[in-house]
């Protein structure tokens, strides 16, 4: 397969997967402003802090009020990680290789970016809490008709690839909103406010329902157990590094166990961390840091494969 065919089907399946991950990471505090008293928690700027930009939305925005922020992170569209700029540069991804992805696929993409246009050009900022659902929803359709009109050839394996890093990077974020930034004070761990944030939290992941079939109670080493180490879960951490993996070595053709390129033996050495690691360990070390060293790590398997792959140069 052409570097270039399969550099575009990997971005086009990070940025559907990013659209619909920051729109998830929104949802955690629109759901907790609904379900908490007026004041008690109008913190938007984490948002902001936890995607790194925030040095750019001051320059561009100032203060971090709520319409600022989800302008910022839904319809801005020269903020690269939008919703709006990622499913742009999904289907700009996706036009590149049209004779080698399915018909559906690019349909569904193109109506995917003509909702989220229309959405921003009437920029009618009553109507998220549907426009964020209906772009899950609509991320939902993009990997459903890939699975089921696209053969499971190496393109395919680059898609899911690209998939189930973005969406190892973005469940780290969103978990990390709430424990690190929205923690609350001493007082307020175990609080009816508390066990509201970890629901929001466990609701913007679609991990709820799944939570409470194998946990009977909301505590935090429950929800980071299950974000974080269950290998079921489809949008746990340790999941999609182990999907991840699977497709990379089906690209390569190199054996599971083994290792012959950097990203190999980067995600390899990602997802044996991650299977040997306990939750004690992982309070020990502190939450924030061990979900920091996974976003760098994550970072690398990705410049790894950039360069394994695609021939194109790394920027330091």
């Amino acid at each position: 397969m052409l570097s270039r065919v399969a550099n575009s089907i990997y971005w086009a399946n990070r940025y559907v997967e990013r659209a619909e991950n920051v729109s998830r990471f929104v949802d955690v505090n629109l759901n907790l402003l609904l379900d908490t008293p007026m004041g008690t928690m109008q913190q938007w700027e984490p948002l902001v802090v936890t995607t790194g930009d925030q040095a750019l939305f001051k320059e561009r925005y100032g203060e971090a009020t709520a319409e600022n922020v989800l302008k910022f992170l839904t319809f801005d569209a020269e903020y690269p990680n939008s919703i709006r700029s990622c499913v742009k540069l999904a289907r700009e991804n996706a036009r590149s290789v049209r004779e080698i992805i399915s018909s559906e696929m690019w349909e569904q993409l193109n109506e995917f970016y003509l909702q989220v246009e229309d959405a921003a050009k009437s920029m009618d900022m009553s109507k998220l809490y549907a426009f964020y659902p209906e772009v899950k929803n609509a991320s939902h359709m993009f990997a459903g008709v890939m699975n089921a009109t696209m053969s499971h050839n190496e393109g395919w394996h680059f898609g899911l690839l690209g998939r189930y890093l973005e969406r190892a990077d973005k469940t780290a974020r969103i978990l990390d909103v709430k424990y690190f930034i929205l923690l609350p004070s001493l007082a307020a761990v175990g609080s009816p406010l508390d066990n509201l944030q970890w629901i929001a939290l466990l609701r913007s992941a679609s991990a709820y329902e799944m939570y409470s079939k194998c946990q009977h109670m909301i505590n935090p080493r429950g929800v980071v157990d299950f974000l974080v180490l269950n290998p079921e879960f489809p949008r746990s951490i340790r999941c999609c590094i182990l999907e991840a993996e699977k497709s990379l070595h089906k690209i390569s053709g190199t054996p599971a166990g083994s290792w012959r390129l950097s990203s190999e033996r980067r995600l390899g050495k990602l997802r044996s961390h991650l299977e040997y690691i306990t939750l004690e360990e992982i309070f020990e070390i502190g939450l924030h840091e061990v979900l920091d060293r996974l976003q760098d790590d994550l970072n690398h398997v990705g410049s790894a494969i950039t360069e394994n792959f695609f021939g194109l140069p790394v920027l330091a």
